[in-house]
């Protein structure tokens, strides 16, 4: 049945799992917060739901746990790095502290990141960022199965391939851009299909190429053994952010593109490209920071338009849903509790 719990009590949960799969205490702890994290977040998608999946994917050897990210060519502001399978969640971060460093040193830092396993919500690392008062561009590529197809295509061909951006704002919480190059995260049809739910029109097609509202289609093969697809957001616009972050996350890191056909594996494996830039090295910090305000403060002063209280900044959705479900708690559908416990049992840990 659904269960709703409380943050601190899925970390928990999580943490146990992650461990007896292989991870360290450490480790563990810092893989659950961060899915409880993106949770707390509203973004259930990148939650816990995803670990389940990350249980099969170390029983199939394509997730390393206590893996450290490898620097392979380290030039002062531009770095290589490669994940070497290990959780998203500890490498994506050990390269984004690599970074940030680089970048308060020089001004800026440029680096790629290969084979991290599901890096999770992007933002994550453009918080990270902007709290050290950088400027953050993030562009991912996904290996797995193809879940989006192309504009004018009729079935997938690449992965939901996210782009972030984080701009710190003087005296404010930042504008933090994060967002699936799809219609929509792979993830949220997930969790859709999990409740029952329809989806609205131009979010999908099916098996055979045409519109569906079933989120089903892409989540479990359909009667010839196929799936479905995700469409681009903003039809041949999307299409084109897409195709350039599977160029510069996969192609130009070293990580790879997808270009075979799609199998079963539960390995998920991210390439970012990430460009961090400080403010204060560029002489325009002042001007930066008033101008930045103004703007911000320029679109505050529309009116609501109809249906909307106000004008919001990209990343307070976000900061907004994790006030309210620390007191409210966190909603999982049947569906997903039942695969978290079921994960459990896998590696010897009851969950209830």
């Amino acid at each position: 049945m659904p269960q709703t719990l409380a943050a601190a009590v899925l970390r928990t949960h999580c943490a146990n799992i992650l461990k007896a799969a292989g991870s360290t205490p450490a480790e563990a702890q810092q893989v659950a917060d961060n899915l409880v994290l993106a949770n707390l977040s509203g973004h259930d998608s990148h939650g816990v739901g995803m670990l389940p999946r990350y249980v099969d994917a170390i029983a199939e050897g394509g997730l390393t746990p206590n893996a450290d990210v490898k620097v392979n060519i380290d030039i002062g502001t531009m770095m290589s790095l490669d994940g070497q399978h290990g959780f998203g969640q500890v490498v994506g971060v050990q390269a984004i502290e690599l970074g940030i460093a680089r970048a308060k040193q020089h001004g800026s830092c440029i680096f790629t990141l290969a084979s991290a396993h599901h890096l999770g919500r992007i933002g994550h690392f453009a918080e990270m960022a902007t709290a050290q008062g950088l400027v953050s561009m993030h562009f991912v590529n996904v290996l797995s199965r193809p879940v989006v197809a192309p504009w004018g295509g009729g079935d997938g061909r690449f992965g939901t391939n996210p782009c972030c951006i984080g701009i710190p704002l003087a005296g404010a919480e930042p504008f933090l851009l994060d967002f699936a190059t799809s219609r929509v995260a792979q993830g949220k049809m997930r969790v859709a299909h999990n409740k029952g739910e329809r989806v609205p029109d131009g979010y999908l097609i099916d098996e055979n190429g045409a519109p569906t509202n079933d989120p089903g289609v892409v989540v479990v093969p359909q009667g010839n053994g196929l799936f479905g697809a995700l469409m681009t957001f903003g039809e041949h616009k999307g299409y084109g952010m897409a195709m350039a972050c599977e160029l510069l996350g996969g192609a130009l890191t070293g990580g790879g593109t997808w270009h075979r056909p799609a199998d079963t594996a539960r390995t998920v494996l991210n390439g970012m490209l990430t460009v961090l830039i400080d403010p204060s090295k560029l002489g325009t910090q002042a001007t930066f920071e008033q101008e930045a305000t103004a703007f911000v403060d320029w679109l505050r002063q529309s009116p609501p338009g109809a249906g909307y209280d106000h004008v919001q900044i990209a990343g307070e959705p976000e900061r907004a849903a994790r006030v309210a479900r620390e007191v409210e708690g966190i909603w999982l559908d049947d569906a997903t509790w039942s695969e978290i416990v079921a994960s459990g049992a896998k590696v010897g840990v009851a969950v209830a």
